[in-house]
């Protein structure tokens, strides 16, 4: 038979990301004033969703799109450490760029509601980008370092052009904190600066030497740097905060030739052999008489710095919320164009198979609510308009949005590649590759476990998790009566699983607690923000306001959410014989072990 001869499988496709979305549209029309979305913002997210279909994904198709490449001599033995990154990679960022990711943000156009719009710009096209969304993502957020703690040299001079819409002049930033002695603890970095006694327009400059294991962005044009300038006992209190320009000089006419990679004595020793995230330049090198310029006062580089974690860690949230987006987008096309039962019946026609893509949906549309609610906050503190409970909700979603999502998502990502049986399993779909770059959102920027410890920092003072409840109970308590009548029973149940999290929360709090307690806040969090858009799309009598209420009322019912409940019953009493099995488990300390 040839291959063009019997049954034709009918390929599927995809619509419009934004106007196919199954909850984003409706859920900015409740987040963003009605005229400017309308008229202004609406229209240029389905021009927008246009391109990443087209445009945009045809950039990183094919063998645009291929892994770095370093040459680190050149036919003459000399150092040259030259990094060739694929075309597609370029094109991806420039893209990114001139659609305002960063700008957007910082042009402020739409005040509070620019993170809204940028985000969701970013969330469109992140599952397309190849992850360029993380040096963008350390883009932004040294922007904003530069915005708080800059130097004025250094918002005239670089702010500029890390927002900048002009991909020719515009800069990207890296963030270089991880080193061998420490992963996620900074505490123990060994790199070193010592002060030049000189400056320029930039500032104080700072000669620096030292070993980075793990540098994203290594293309970058600039590096936002941690390294010791106190005594090495001093743990993370000795560290500071530097701009280091990755070639020098960084000021520079457009007509001068580029400086060669090693001009600022960095030298990349080796690309990182990642499970994901292959097109994206990771690298081990060394700083030596490196220059750098002080960001901030000395001695606070772990706080100076923590503004990019902040808003790459909601960054991690919105890429595998968006790399979701598209699996789901997936497996709910192909339903549409697949039969069965000898092509009598189509996959949608399945009531089993549609309660599968009904279970993926509901993830998705939790984690979006989450995700954007978070995003809201962030909009109103960075605009100076948030009150103080909102600033710390904010300081208290931002580890959970992270952590939260990106432990839901993947899972549920393979249930979408499931979806689509043995076709869900070929590259050819993509979902192979999202499930492996959305992989690295649980681990960088902090673990799900180191999150959980920052959790219980920002709930250190017990007033703030009162305020947590009071925003919960505030949104319950505006339910109106016909619509409470529908969801009584999910409210109940969630207003019973409040006082568990308070209970929770009593200190002092056990140390198994942290990561259960993460996850539940996770759910209660998502729980409200679903709850409060059921209540508006009630209130204005939206097409799909049964369908919103429906949402809410199995994500309460969830059996993760229920599973969790049990958990934290099981951490709250301080139990050090659980500590001491625990160990026995996993090290086999006992006498047989030993034997």
């Amino acid at each position: 038979m040839r291959v063009e001869e019997g049954f034709q499988p009918v390929p599927f496709r995809e619509g419009n990301p934004y106007s196919h979305d199954p909850a984003l549209p409706s859920l900015l029309r409740r987040l963003i004033p009605s005229k400017i979305f309308s008229e202004e913002i609406e229209p240029e997210l389905l021009e927008f969703g246009a391109k990443v279909i087209t445009t945009i994904r045809a950039q990183g198709s094919g063998n645009r799109i291929s892994p770095p490449n370093l040459v680190q001599y050149d036919n003459w033995g000399r150092r040259i450490d030259e990094l060739q990154t694929s075309e597609g990679w370029k094109s991806l960022k420039a893209t990114a760029q001139r659609e305002g990711i960063p700008g957007i943000f910082y042009e402020r156009k739409y005040r509070q509601h620019s993170r809204l719009h940028g985000f969701t710009k970013a969330l469109l096209m992140s599952a397309d980008s190849h992850e360029v969304f993380c040096p963008l993502s350390m883009t932004d957020g040294a922007a904003r370092v530069m915005e708080l703690l800059g130097t004025e040299g250094m918002r005239k001079e670089v702010l500029p052009r890390l927002i900048s819409r002009d991909p020719t002049s515009a800069f990207v930033a890296g963030q270089w904190m991880t080193e061998r002695s420490g992963g996620s603890d900074v505490s123990q970095t060994e790199t070193c600066a010592q002060s030049q006694g000189t400056s320029d327009q930039l500032g104080l400059k700072y000669t620096l030497d030292g070993f980075k294991w793990f540098s994203s962005a290594t293309d970058s044009d600039i590096a936002l740097v941690l390294a010791r300038t106190g005594p090495a006992d001093s743990g993370s209190k000795g560290i500071s905060l530097f701009l280091v320009p990755l070639r020098t000089p960084l000021l520079r006419d457009p007509s001068d030739a580029v400086p060669s990679s090693t001009s600022n004595g960095i030298h990349i020793h080796r690309l990182k052999n990642k499970i994901g995230t292959h097109a994206l330049p990771t690298a081990e090198l060394s700083l030596e008489n490196s220059t750098g310029y002080l960001i901030g006062s000395p001695n606070q580089g772990v706080k100076n710095i923590s503004s990019v974690l902040n808003i790459t860690r909601v960054w991690s949230a919105i890429g595998t919320v968006g790399a979701l987006r598209k699996c789901l987008a997936i497996a709910t096309a192909y339903a549409d164009v697949r039969r069965i039962n000898g092509g009598k019946t189509l996959l949608r026609d399945v009531p089993l198979h549609v309660a599968q893509l009904a279970s993926i949906n509901l993830v998705y549309r939790a984690l979006i609510h989450l995700t954007f609610g978070t995003v809201a906050l962030l909009g109103r503190v960075e605009c100076g308009i948030a009150t103080p409970e909102e600033e710390n909700r904010l300081r208290m979603f931002t580890p959970i949005v992270k952590a939260f999502s990106t432990e839901k998502a993947v899972p549920t990502m393979e249930e979408a590649m499931a979806a689509l049986g043995g076709q869900g399993y070929m590259e050819e779909n993509d979902i192979g590759r999202l499930i492996r770059d959305s992989l690295v959102e649980r681990i960088w920027e902090g673990t799900t476990t180191v999150l959980s410890l920052d959790l219980l920092r920002s709930t250190s003072d017990p007033a703030k998790m009162r305020q947590f409840i009071s925003w919960c109970n505030s949104v319950i308590l505006s339910c109106p009566p016909d619509f409470l009548k529908q969801v009584q029973e999910a409210i109940q149940l969630l207003q019973w699983r409040l006082d568990s999290l308070l209970a929770a929360f009593l200190h002092p709090i056990p140390p198994l607690i942290a990561r259960p307690a993460l996850m539940f806040m996770g759910y209660m969090a998502s729980s409200i923000y679903l709850l409060e858009h059921a209540i508006w799309s009630n209130t204005r009598g939206e097409e799909e306001y049964d369908v919103d209420a429906e949402v809410f009322r199995r994500w309460v019912h969830d059996g993760g959410f229920a599973a969790l409940e049990k958990e934290l019953d099981r951490a709250r009493p301080e139990l050090k014989s659980v500590d001491a099995l625990n160990s026995t488990i996993v090290f086999r300390r006992s006498t047989q072990a030993k034997l």
